[in-house]
């Protein structure tokens, strides 16, 4: 075999060797790397604020009987004249006011036994705030009191009766308290990574979980307490 033959063929010899060990050395610094990205921390973040409600809805209701309907209708107009009259000084208007038709219940037709029935007829007629007025609806509550004095009483006790409060700014308050979310899971996945001799590296993936709106009490049912949870996942570097 001429010279130059065999001095090319260990050359091209050579050079396959180093295109290979190249190429392993490529495919193990990958490997590495993956296996290194594989590492990761998930932690949740929290982010919670108490708000007040800025609409109040509420049914003011009351009973009236009577045997006679005709009579009934003008009692039950009049309480109701005298409420929406009272809700006026108060300083609510007419668009915050909403009269209901009146439940009217005929004791007699439902089967009742008229000898242990005073009076056959009785309705229920609600009368119903719905309004951005939340403070004002407060102080009106503990005013009730002075319809009694023109034989009205408001029935408070039953569940229908109670008034409801709603917090509609949710949009408002969103970003700030979604940036708070993140910042908390921050901080625990920063911990984590210091405690396992590890630095944190960016994020794989990230969740916004749901908003929750809900009261802080039973006693303040104005005041809402609004909570989210984010959902982080981190990559972790040696």
């Amino acid at each position: 075999m001429p010279r130059s033959n065999t001095l090319a063929g260990l050359l091209l010899g050579g050079f396959i060797c180093l295109g290979l060990g190249y190429a392993s050395y490529n495919i193990s610094s990958t490997l590495i790397n993956i296996k290194a990205m594989d590492r990761t921390v998930t932690v949740k973040g929290l982010a919670e604020k108490e708000v007040k409600a800025n609409i109040a809805i509420w049914p003011i209701q009351f009973n009236q009987v009577d045997n006679d309907l005709p009579s009934l209708y003008k009692s039950m107009q009049a309480k109701t004249d005298i409420i929406v009259k009272f809700l006026h000084k108060q300083g609510f208007t007419d668009s915050d006011i909403t009269i209901s038709q009146p439940s009217i219940d005929d004791r007699q037709a439902q089967g009742y036994d008229s000898g242990n029935i005073k009076f056959r007829y009785s309705a229920q007629v609600t009368i119903s705030l719905y309004t951005s007025k939340v403070d004002l609806l407060l102080a009106t509550q503990n005013k009730m009191v002075q319809l009694v004095k023109d034989g009205i009483a408001i029935s408070n006790q039953s569940y229908g009766a109670r008034p409801e409060f709603l917090y509609t700014g949710l949009n408002d308050i969103k970003p700030q308290m979604v940036q708070a979310a993140t910042q908390n899971a921050r901080e625990v996945a920063l911990k984590f990574a210091k405690d396992s001799d590890s630095s944190l590296g960016k994020i794989k993936t990230a969740s916004q979980g749901q908003f929750s709106i809900s009261p802080r009490d039973s006693n303040t049912p104005y005041i809402k307490k609004v909570r989210v949870v984010s959902t982080l996942t981190y990559y972790l570097k040696d």
